[in-house]
């Protein structure tokens, strides 16, 4: 693999995960997470949960960051949906 396109991957594997950050302003904003489904949020994300150990001992660093970078945001997203989330 070329140093450039390491490098790039690398970059993109780090700034993906902040596109979270206008999702968690809107929850905040609106202060509602109503139209976002707590299925589908919560199965993605323990896939990334289940997916960690393996981004953790990877030795691919565009996997390792972006398994990093992602747990943490989802996570804020999990958060910020549920702490937002109306009682029915």
């Amino acid at each position: 693999m070329t140093p450039f396109i390491q490098k790039l991957g690398i970059l993109a594997s780090f700034l993906m995960p902040f596109f979270n950050i206008p999702l968690i302003l809107h929850i905040v904003k609106r202060k509602s997470s109503d139209d976002i489904s707590l299925t589908w949020l919560l199965g993605v994300w323990l896939c990334i949960v289940a997916m960690f150990p393996a981004t953790w001992i990877s030795h691919d660093p565009a996997f390792k960051v972006f398994g990093i970078v992602n747990i943490i945001f989802f996570s804020l997203v999990v958060a910020v949906s549920l702490k937002y989330r109306k009682p029915k």
